[in-house]
């Protein structure tokens, strides 16, 4: 099932790989939760490097970025490090499930992902031999067609904004998220 906008996401701690436990609404910032696919995805890396790069405009804006994969810890310990937030292993789907957040042969095979998939081949390919970052698993836990899906949650526990993807590479710009969260700046629990 779908959320939409105005929904309660109910309260939780979720664990990262490496780190504390991170409160889902967090009182103080709006929440981006993203769900990607699987750990050392050349498209989510792709993704996840805009974000890494603007990381300090994202919390001057008052927002908490989690990353979430359906991998096991073991298969993202190796990828996570050096994020500047939190990332969360749901081999399970649990949440993915509880978001609606689904996975699809479209995840691939629609032509708009093509050229963000050349993309991120040829700069993860770069990026494994300068050994900057690892291959992922030959048979990645929960397979390679995951959608991904992004979630704005006020400090409040409601949802201010959700995109669920439509293939493999669409998914909020960090400029999307900047502008969300502008819109909603009541929900972050600061005047």
């Amino acid at each position: 099932m779908r959320l939409t906008p105005g929904a309660d996401v109910p309260a939780r701690e979720l664990t990262p790989v490496g780190g504390p436990p991170v409160p889902v609404p967090d009182p103080g910032h709006l929440v981006h939760l993203q769900f990607r696919r699987f750990a050392g995805c050349p498209i989510c890396n792709l993704h996840l490097r805009s974000f890494v790069v603007r990381h300090g405009e994202i919390e001057a804006a008052g927002i908490r970025e989690v990353v979430v994969f359906h991998s096991p810890d073991e298969e993202l310990r190796e990828h996570v490090a050096g994020l500047p937030f939190p990332v969360v292993g749901d081999p399970s789907k649990r949440l993915y499930a509880e978001f609606g957040v689904e996975s699809g042969r479209r995840a691939l095979l629609d032509p708009r992902v093509w050229g963000p998939l050349l993309r991120a081949v040829i700069t993860g390919t770069w990026q494994v031999v300068r050994g900057r970052e690892h291959l992922p698993s030959s048979s990645p836990a929960g397979g390679r067609l995951g959608l991904p899906g992004d979630f704005l949650i006020g400090a409040d526990g409601r949802l201010v904004a959700a995109k669920y993807g439509e293939h493999a590479y669409d998914q909020w710009s960090v400029d999307e998220l900047l502008a969300l969260a502008a819109e909603a700046p009541a929900a972050t629990g600061r005047p």
